[in-house]
């Protein structure tokens, strides 16, 4: 058996099959970079100063948009560097820090789209009752917990970076699937704890909570006899929908395919944390007639 030493630093290998493209790879991903941020920090902001956006329905919209601001900075810096020619390695506490903030932020999202999707659920099926079921107190209360969770789901897969065997890492940032790879001793544990964190506890179990709710509202819907109301539910869960496919899919391709590839990996990864965090303000505004008045207000 070959013998590895203890892991001080990784060696990112990049996007595979992409040799030759960096200049490119290097504005298409800074443009989507840039615009992630100023988008997302727009929304937040059009919603903060617009006092009819002061809504659960935005409270929740708002703190998506804070967490989508912070999720590409945790792979695209460095992965910019080595585009520009610098160095691709990292050292084990950078590997781990953004092993933690990439899972952190990406199951709190998880359970932010649920909090949407009950927000919807009872603003629709229990109008009468929106005031007492999503008070300030109750809004405040869930997005602390989806914070928590999140922080507890990263930790507990941070927990699991091997401490030694090879350091290559065939992807552009550090993720659990491609980490736990590398380590020299039996991993089934690990992979079991990781697979049951990403998919059982955090994805699967939000993603039929929000199928469950949706199922609720689509019988809500149904039962509505005007189409000016049926048009004004649809229109304002479509857009969630829409987002929640994009980032369940992912999801699915990374955790779930059985027969995935390092160049099909890392392909999903830049969907999942740069192009889809990009898109979120177009989603929300496209079709939302008070955002695109606030937003109006707000610029002139």
């Amino acid at each position: 058996m070959q013998n590895y030493t203890s892991v001080t630093g990784f060696t990112l290998l990049g996007i595979p099959n992409t040799e030759g493209l960096e200049n490119m790879l290097f504005v298409l991903f800074l443009a989507f970079y840039l615009f992630t941020l100023l988008g997302n920090l727009l929304i937040f902001l059009t919603i903060l100063v617009s006092s009819n956006l002061h809504t659960p329905m935005y409270f929740f919209l708002g703190n998506l948009s804070v967490f989508d601001i912070f999720f590409p900075p945790v792979s695209s810096p460095k992965m910019m560097l080595y585009l520009m020619g610098q160095s691709r390695t990292i050292s084990y506490q950078g590997c781990a820090c953004q092993l933690f903030f990439y899972h952190f932020l990406g199951g709190t999202e998880c359970f932010l789209y649920t909090m949407m999707a009950y927000d919807r659920f009872v603003a629709i099926c229990h109008p009468l009752r929106c005031t007492i079921i999503r008070n300030p107190r109750v809004c405040t209360g869930l997005t602390l917990g989806t914070q928590l969770g999140g922080c507890l789901h990263g930790s507990i897969l941070t927990f699991l970076l091997p401490y030694c065997g090879p350091s290559e890492v065939d992807n552009f940032f550090c993720d659990i699937p491609v980490v736990l790879s590398l380590a020299r001793a039996d991993t089934s544990l690990a992979q079991m704890v990781s697979f049951s964190t990403n998919v059982g506890v955090v994805a699967l179990r939000r993603f039929l909570l929000i199928l469950a709710s949706y199922t609720r509202i689509v019988i809500s819907v149904l039962k509505i006899s005007s189409s000016e109301g049926w048009r004004g539910a649809s229109s304002t869960c479509s857009a969630h929908l829409t987002s929640i496919l994009l980032f369940y899919g992912p999801v699915v391709v990374i955790y779930l395919w059985p027969a995935s590839s390092p160049w099909l990996d890392s392909v999903v990864q830049v969907l999942n944390n740069i192009v889809t965090p990009s898109l979120n303000p177009l989603i929300y505004t496209l079709r939302n007639k008070d955002v695109k008045l606030a937003l109006r207000k707000a610029l002139i």
